[in-house]
């Protein structure tokens, strides 16, 4: 197999530094770039450091410099930070694979507006055992009908600036795909006060934020006298950035075009 030449957004962060292990470690995979914002103290820093390694890969802010060379960019920033990445690459011809979440639906426009001519993997959450739940929850949405209401619970730690998460979202989605329903039209994202009964349909969601949990969700279909729970615990952060490497193996030689992660692990229908 041949090696791919593999660049990293958002180098120094939590998720960008599981990246960069996982890519230094990988037998088919080679790090030729690593980027940060500009004023990041991790600036001309080896991207290896953290680890007391030399990679050779000096941390950039500068786009052209980071990706010189790279087949693929692994991005896991912030939605305006992704975009420009998405710009640059575009120009310079590398895949891209987004585990970014929180895009408005005009980001996610442009979003799809690059795939017209780029070759880009997108997903809220790159776990496989992720999106081998978000696959069962369509099916047990679909089986178990409309007699079952559905709840969504997520947490996660305190840094976590957009609620739901993008992977709640992503299972909002799959058991509203499942009912055949529009999920906007569905969802419930906040209850206060007196609420009234809960009414027959609703796909109700629940955020909690503290410490440093990694991720976790657990889709409730509760029905008269039984309820199902379908949870997914995540204990780091190494799920996501092995998901992203078998992302980026997809991306190679692909067609301009906007895949998941369902494309990716072949989960489809």
């Amino acid at each position: 197999m041949p090696h791919i030449a593999v660049a990293v957004a958002g180098s120094s962060g939590r998720m960008g530094r599981m990246l960069v292990e996982a890519v230094l470690a990988s037998p088919d995979c080679t790090l030729t770039g690593a980027l940060d914002l500009p004023g990041s103290a991790a600036l001309g820093q080896d991207a290896g450091a953290f680890l007391g390694r030399h990679s050779g890969v000096t941390i950039t802010a500068d786009l052209p410099t980071g990706l010189a060379g790279a087949d693929v960019l692994i991005d896991f920033t912030r939605p305006d930070g992704t975009l420009a990445h998405l710009a640059a690459c575009r120009a310079l011809r590398v895949a891209v694979v987004i585990g970014t979440t929180g895009f408005t639906p005009a980001q996610r426009a442009l979003v799809a507006g690059h795939a017209r001519e780029l070759a880009l993997v997108m997903a809220p959450n790159m776990s496989v055992g992720v999106n081998v739940m978000v696959r069962l929850l369509e099916q047990a949405a679909r089986s178990l009908g409309p007699d079952y209401d559905i709840e969504i619970v997520e947490a996660h730690h305190r840094h976590k600036v957009d609620a739901p998460s993008g992977t709640a979202l992503a299972m909002g989605e799959a058991v509203a795909r499942g009912r055949g329903v529009d999920l906007a039209a569905r969802a419930v994202y906040t209850r206060h006060g007196h609420t009234g009964e809960r009414k027959s349909g609703d796909i109700g969601f629940a955020t909690l934020r503290g410490g440093d949990i990694v991720g976790e969700h657990t889709v409730l279909f509760a029905g008269t006298g039984e309820r199902i729970e379908i949870s997914h615990k995540s204990s780091s952060r190494a799920n996501y950035a092995e998901g992203s490497l078998r992302a980026a193996r997809f991306l190679v030689g692909r067609a301009p075009g906007l895949y998941g992660m369902q494309d990716v692990l072949q989960l489809g229908a």
